[in-house]
C-alpha cells in the first residue's frame, strides 16, 4: 500500500505491517539525506475519511530524538516529499506520537511509522519542522482563523434577531428596524449543516482552507 524513495536509492517496498492501521519502514544512513519520498502504491486507496499521518524516527533509542510527526497523505494527495534535514533531537509538539505502538528499543537506522488516522484528526496535528515553534503555532492559528472565519460568513446569513421572532409569531413580519442593541438568534441546525459542510470540504482535501 505504501512505498518510500530515498534521494539516489531504489524504491523501498520492504514495508512492515504491525496492525491494521500501522506500517513501518527502516531506513538506513540518512545522515546525509536532506529529503524523502512517501507515496500510496496505488493498490488499495484510503477508506472514507481516512488519510495517513507519517511520523519518523531519526535517532536511535538511546539518544535524544524520538518519533515526530512530518506530514500526511490522502486520497487527494497520495505522495508528498518530507524534509528530515534539521529534525534531530527536534521534538514534536503533538501528543498522539507514533511511538504510543512501539516501546523503545535499540535500533542502528532511522524508522518511518504510517498511522491511518480520521481526517479530522490530522487537520489538527501541526508537523515537527526544522523551523521555530512559532512557525508551527501560525499553521495551526492560520487554521483556526480559517475555521472561524468560514463558520461566521456562513453562519451570520442565518442570524434572526427576537424582535423578528416575535414579529413571525404575530403574523405581522418584521416591522423592527435592525439597531446594535438587538440580541440576535442562530439555530442549532445551521451549526449542524456548516459542520458537516466543513468536514466534507476536509475529506476531500485536507489542505483546501489554504486555498
Amino acid at each position: 500500500m505504501f512505498a518510500v524513495i530515498v534521494a539516489g536509492r531504489l524504491v523501498q517496498t520492504d514495508v512492515t505491517q504491525v496492525d491494521d492501521a500501522k506500517f513501518m519502514f527502516t531506513l538506513a544512513d540518512l545522515d546525509n539525506v536532506n529529503h524523502i519520498v512517501v507515496f500510496m502504491t496505488g493498490q488499495q486507496p484510503f477508506a472514507d475519511g481516512v488519510g495517513a499521518a507519517v511520523y519518523i524516527n531519526l535517532a536511535p533509542s538511546s539518544a535524544e530524538g524520538g518519533w515526530q510527526l512530518v506530514g500526511h497523505l490522502t486520497n487527494q494527495k497520495p505522495s508528498a516529499i518530507f524534509k528530515i534535514s534539521g529534525l534531530q533531537g527536534v521534538k514534536s509538539n503533538d501528543q498522539k506520537m507514533f511511538s504510543d505502538m512501539f516501546p523503545n528499543t535499540d535500533h542502528p537506522h532511522a524508522q518511518l511509522g504510517i498511522s491511518l488516522e480520521p481526517l479530522d484528526q490530522l487537520s489538527q496535528q501541526v508537523p515537527a519542522t526544522s523551523g521555530s515553534s512559532i512557525e508551527q503555532g501560525s499553521t495551526f492559528a492560520d487554521f483556526a482563523s480559517k475555521m472561524l472565519s468560514s463558520f461566521y460568513n456562513y453562519a451570520s446569513s442565518f442570524t434572526v434577531s427576537k424582535e423578528e421572532i416575535a414579529g413571525a409569531a404575530m403574523g405581522t413580519g418584521n416591522q423592527f428596524s435592525q439597531s446594535a442593541t438587538q440580541t440576535y438568534f442562530l439555530p442549532a441546525s445551521v451549526l449542524e449543516s456548516w459542520h458537516k459542510q466543513f468536514q466534507h470540504k476536509l475529506s476531500r482535501d485536507i489542505n483546501f482552507w489554504k486555498k
